[in-house]
């Protein structure tokens, strides 16, 4: 049956299209926190994904070796694991790619606020926040900060701390940088209410389509020619 069918549905500020029975979300028009929220739950759901489709390629690898022809009995097998693998990496990196211009947004519009504000105070807590995002950034990519760091980021803001670190959760595959402390032994001073009002702002641009993880794997092999693949 060859159709195409499409509607719109406004609703908490998400617009859903219906492409055949393929459920997608486009959002429109997000708070600074809304879209951060949004693409925290797609990041950690991937990362879950991903981390799922892995154990099953290494309990693959150990099937071919234990089975006489397994790399042939089971190469279409493994082909859809790799590309099922390789599409959700790219929409996971499609969604963390926006989160870091928005965390970027995010320290922008924070340091405007805090320069409408006068004296030391500001300066220093304008100071204090520009330190809270390169520890975040540098979570989000995988890195390694001290211990001290990561408490300051969390106590700044916790949200902030879980989206960094289950952005980063896939980096230990990679090789990891290490950061020395950002602070010396200063306390950090009393937060103003600037994270509030810049939470509030509009996001600076719509974000990434938001597509179910089970479609995005269905994509990723729709596309293969027809092959027998035994999954068990």
């Amino acid at each position: 049956m060859n159709f195409m069918m499409t509607f719109h549905y406004y609703v908490c500020k998400r617009r859903f299209r219906c492409s055949g029975l393929r459920l997608l979300w486009e959002v429109e028009h997000l708070k600074i926190e809304e879209a951060r929220q949004m693409y925290n739950v797609q990041i950690r759901t991937c990362n879950t994904k991903q981390n799922e489709l892995s154990r099953k390629r290494q309990e693959l690898e150990e099937k071919i070796k234990k089975t006489e022809k397994g790399a042939t009995l089971y190469k279409n097998e493994a082909a859809v694991l790799e590309l099922q693998y390789e599409a959700l990496d790219k929409k996971r990196q499609e969604y963390q790619d926006y989160m870091e211009q928005l965390m970027e947004q995010w320290c922008v519009e924070a340091n405007k606020e805090s320069a409408k504000q006068q004296g030391e105070a500001m300066e220093e807590q304008a100071r204090e926040m520009r330190k809270i995002m390169i520890v975040a950034r540098r979570l989000m990519h995988g890195d390694k900060v001290p211990a001290k760091d990561e408490q300051k980021l969390m106590e700044f803001d916790p949200k902030l701390y879980a989206i960094a670190k289950n952005a980063g959760a896939l980096a230990k595959l990679q090789k990891r940088k290490e950061h020395k402390s950002l602070w010396d032994e200063e306390e950090l001073k009393e937060n103003v209410n600037v994270t509030e009002k810049v939470n509030n702002m509009e996001a600076f641009a719509d974000g990434p389509q938001v597509v179910d993880v089970e479609d995005t794997l269905a994509q990723a092999t729709e596309m293969m020619p027809q092959m027998d693949v035994s999954f068990e």
